[in-house]
């Protein structure tokens, strides 16, 4: 298996693992899939503001992505991300989230970014596990903020500190 940059050449295998999340999981709230041509916008417009799109390939085939990009607009937010990992169905539950979530935090911490957080629909047990084990901390919950397959859902909020700064030092 390799983790690369993701390019444009990698876009309909993304859209294709992002809408199976979309169609059948809990993983997205959104419930409009995507094409190959709106995939390769989303790349092009993440890696031209700086942040990483990567993917897992496995004898070529793209079979994970993950990403990170800012967790609210304003200048005050600069130093915290807010990432996602999705891995192809089939591959799921083998560690590649895991080695994917791993490439993202070492990025971020690279990027000079102080803060990563995680909003992961509560049901998601294993998604938060690997967070914990990854030294995320739970720092919040919110009830029934959003709805998905005829249900109300509950986000759960968890960040991890990646570095020991005292001050932002802008």
């Amino acid at each position: 298996m390799l983790i690369r940059d993701a390019t444009p050449a990698d876009a309909a295998a993304i859209a294709a693992i992002y809408n199976d999340a979309v169609l059948h999981t809990t993983a997205t709230w959104h419930t409009t899939t995507v094409d190959a041509d709106e995939r390769r916008a989303w790349i092009a417009a993440r890696q031209t503001a700086g942040f990483p799109v990567l993917v897992a390939a496995d004898d070529g085939d793209v079979i994970g992505y993950a990403t990170y990009g800012d967790w609210r607009a304003w200048e005050g937010y600069r130093f915290t991300v807010e990432h996602s990992v999705y891995v192809r169905a089939d591959r799921r539950s083998r560690g590649l989230g895991r080695t994917l979530l791993e490439r993202l935090i070492a990025h971020a911490r690279a990027a000079g970014k102080h803060v990563m957080v995680a909003g992961i629909g509560s049901e998601n047990a294993g998604s938060i596990a690997l967070h914990e084990r990854l030294g995320f901390t739970e720092v919040g919950r919110m009830p029934q903020v959003g709805a998905k397959f005829g249900r109300w859902l509950d986000l759960v909020f968890l960040q991890l500190v990646l570095d020991d700064r005292a001050e932002p030092g802008d």
